[in-house]
């Protein structure tokens, strides 16, 4: 899911540099521009950068604007970014065959300043608008951390890329200790607090830009980390608990509650004999593992 408060980027991909400056020129400073000439660098640049919209020639030398878009949909990086071709070529079968690939839009070369604006401009206040719903539907609205089906989502992707890269991916299931006698002694409304006091200080005890916190239910949290192996983890899991434990969690009159979680920590290879379930089965029975044995601690299987 985009940081909202980051400026839209466009990447222009064009063997002729007259081109490219033109296209920057209309299009600053209104987006981040980033450039290619040639289809292995905006295959390159796609996926470094993750631009908001691909503004891609068709003619170009070695590898052609239809091979390039077919390369970007086929990987999961990248096949969700908008591609807008911009050609001189003016038979119709050229934009029905750019359409059937997958492109969103399609400029006619001379282009038009104004024309190329509004164009660019449609496509990223549809995907801003798509963006907005799509963080409203995986967000929990009480924590403010990704919910149940945006974790679903997420490890779908991380899975399928650590299948290509043949990479380790590490769970860990948190679960607030003794969170009903919480709710009891301090009511219910306190008890979002601390759920949202315990999912921030999850969220904080994260180093790496790819690891995800999410609420997967009532008290209970999960924290995703690829490219981790179970040492990683652990060290991870550890983290979380020390800085839960010392997180104190106001109340209405000013005093201070602590909290304390039970974490059950695994990781796995994506194997093809593996799979996301046994993943979350095997940290569940280290979370068992963990509250069976005086909560407040960290067990992997």
């Amino acid at each position: 899911m985009a940081d909202e408060s980051r400026q839209n980027s466009v990447l222009i991909v064009d063997d002729e540099n007259m081109n490219i400056m033109a296209l920057t020129n209309i299009l600053n400073p209104e987006y981040k521009i980033y450039a290619a000439k040639n289809g292995r660098g905006a295959i390159s640049a796609a996926q470094k950068f993750v631009p908001d919209i691909i503004l891609l020639d068709i003619i170009m030398p070695e590898m052609s604007g239809y091979e390039i878009i077919a390369e970007l949909k086929s990987n999961t990086a990248t096949r969700d970014i908008p591609v807008v071709f911009i050609s001189g070529l003016t038979d119709s079968g050229n934009e029905e065959k750019g359409l059937a690939l997958g492109a969103a839009d399609y400029i006619s070369k001379p282009f038009h300043p104004a024309i190329v604006k509004l164009r660019v401009h449609h496509q990223m206040k549809m995907l801003n608008q798509f963006r907005t719903i799509e963080r409203l539907t995986m967000r929990d609205q009480l924590t403010e951390i990704m919910n149940r089906r945006g974790l679903d989502n997420q490890m779908n992707i991380e899975w399928i890329q650590a299948e290509r890269e043949n990479s380790l991916i590490g769970l860990l299931m948190i679960d607030v200790d003794n969170f009903k006698g919480y709710n009891d002694t301090y009511g219910h409304q306190q008890g979002d607090v601390a759920l949202h006091s315990v999912a921030q200080t999850v969220t904080n005890s994260l180093n790496h830009p790819g690891d995800i916190a999410a609420r997967w239910g009532g008290e209970e949290f999960v924290v995703l980390l690829p490219n981790t192996d179970l040492n990683g983890a652990l060290t991870v899991a550890e983290r979380i608990r020390g800085n839960v434990r010392n997180t104190p969690v106001m109340i209405a009159d000013g005093s201070e509650t602590h909290l304390t979680v039970s974490i059950g920590a695994h990781a796995l290879s994506a194997f093809k004999d593996s799979s996301i379930g046994g993943l979350i089965a095997e940290a569940d029975k280290a979370l068992y593992k963990a509250k069976k044995n005086g909560k407040d601690r960290v067990c992997h299987p």
